[in-house]
């Protein structure tokens, strides 16, 4: 099974979700795509997060949410 890209550590931004190995919360990527911004505007702004970590986080999110509701 692939790590898990987003974690939640309470050394790390108090506990707040984040890409793992940096200090950018998950949250500020819902936020920007709500926003109606591109997933490259926020990779722009997010240098430490690769494309690769995005897709995966919102893969770990849907998973989540369809487990919820299933």
């Amino acid at each position: 099974m692939t790590q898990r890209v987003i974690v939640s550590d309470p050394d790390v931004m108090t506990g707040t979700p984040c890409f793992r190995g940096t200090r950018v919360p998950f949250k500020n990527l819902i936020d920007y795509l709500e926003g109606g911004h591109s997933l490259g505007e926020f990779l722009r702004q997010f240098p430490t997060v690769t494309h690769e970590m995005a897709v995966q986080a919102l893969e770990e999110a849907k998973e989540s949410l369809f487990a919820r509701i299933a």
